[in-house]
């Protein structure tokens, strides 16, 4: 007997899905679903990896406490900081800086809708 496997990772969202989704598209470097549309209920961001797709379908309650579930990022060929600014710049917003006087630490970010990440020190700082 196999066990299950993550399919997709749901967010619930206010505004449009396929806004929310082409954000994490950007950030994340991976490709919507070419059925997904501006206005549709809900968008996916696949993994053309074969991971779970970042699924975002609309609600009609607005997100009223910290998430329960985020994501950890951890840069490739970007330092940190690169990555937080990349961010900053698709429209996340900087919620607190956990960096450490040794450069360990943390970033908190959140997405157009509020939902915390985190960017870790990556490969290259």
């Amino acid at each position: 007997m196999r066990n299950p496997t993550i399919r997709h990772i749901t967010f619930d969202c206010t505004g449009d899905p396929y806004d929310l989704a082409s954000f994490w598209s950007a950030l994340l470097g991976k490709p919507l679903s070419d059925e997904d549309k501006p206005g549709d209920p809900e968008a996916l961001v696949e993994d053309p990896d074969g991971g779970p797709g970042l699924l975002f379908v609309r609600v009609e309650e607005g997100k009223t406490a910290k998430n329960r579930l985020h994501f950890d990022l951890r840069p490739t060929d970007r330092t940190r900081a690169e990555e937080v600014a990349r961010a900053l710049a698709l429209g996340a917003r900087q919620l607190a800086d956990r960096t450490r006087p040794d450069g360990t630490g943390w970033v908190v970010l959140a997405d157009p809708e509020g939902n915390e990440f985190c960017v870790e020190r990556g490969e290259r700082g």
